[in-house]
């Protein structure tokens, strides 16, 4: 039994947005969910969060049935997301976020206590600006901010929505290395990643979505390795124009190429 189980799930915005998606994040894994914008990525983990309500399908953690339950509850169970777009209460102190994100756990003082020196271990930068407005933070310092505050949750499954969007190359590294820390410490990662290469090097599976659709997955070295991956989403294929083809257009025409030689 996987910890996070996915399976056939439908969501939609008065039309159909996610179309019968499954995917699995087993105990103690990185699993990556990669694709282009308005694949239904963000929407996918903003349903296993409990932001939206599914349409259709199951969404299981540790086996119990989660789909449509309220996010304070899904918190406490021990699921939490850092959203994406660095979401911090900018006129809050650092330290005020993070308290924030220890809510449904305030009454455990020692705990919460614990989780801080935990956050600041990993982000030595905001025990530096603890007391200062989140909002005054760097780009890269507030997604260290959001990825802290899911962490006062204590959670079993970290779910991270496109954590290295529009940083630096050195600040994506170090991203990069705290999420593979985060994980050694036995945290299951949920990594939602348009950087396929970084997400890759990481994730023990990957999963390629497009629009609503999963259209590939398997083990992410397998993934990182394969020629049609490597093209279209390393290599940002397009056609002679200029304009974009669908991974499955890509796919689609290689296999007819292949075939009629």
């Amino acid at each position: 039994m996987a910890l996070l189980e996915v399976e056939g799930l439908r969501v939609g915005y008065g039309f159909p947005v996610l179309m019968g998606i499954s995917f699995e994040v087993e105990e103690g894994e990185t699993a990556v969910l990669f694709g282009l914008n308005g694949a239904g990525k963000t929407t996918t983990v903003a349903t296993v969060a409990g932001m939206l309500k599914p349409d259709a399908g199951s969404i299981r953690f540790m086996g119990e049935e989660i789909g449509g339950r309220a996010p304070a509850k899904l918190v406490s169970m021990g699921v939490a997301l850092a959203p994406e777009g660095r979401r911090v209460f900018p006129s809050l102190s650092v330290a005020n976020n993070l308290r924030l994100g220890a809510w449904t756990r305030r009454s455990k003082t020692k705990e919460v206590a614990e989780s801080q020196e935990l956050v600041f271990d990993y982000f030595p930068r905001l025990a530096e600006r603890v007391d200062q407005a989140a909002g005054t933070l760097s780009g890269g310092e507030q997604q260290m901010l959001a990825i802290g505050r899911a962490l006062m949750t204590s959670p079993k499954l970290l779910i991270l929505d496109e954590p290295s969007l529009g940083l630096a190359p050195l600040l994506v590294q170090q991203i990069r290395e705290i999420i593979v820390d985060i994980n050694q410490q036995g945290t299951s990662v949920l990594l939602i990643e348009q950087n396929a290469t970084m997400a890759l090097s990481i994730a023990e599976t990957g999963y390629i979505m497009e629009t609503g659709k999963i259209v590939m997955d398997g083990p992410a070295e397998k993934l990182l390795k394969d020629d049609d991956v490597k093209e279209f989403y390393l290599g940002l294929h397009g056609d002679a124009d200029g304009d974009r083809k669908s991974f499955r257009e890509v796919k689609h025409y290689k296999r007819r190429k292949r075939w009629l030689s």
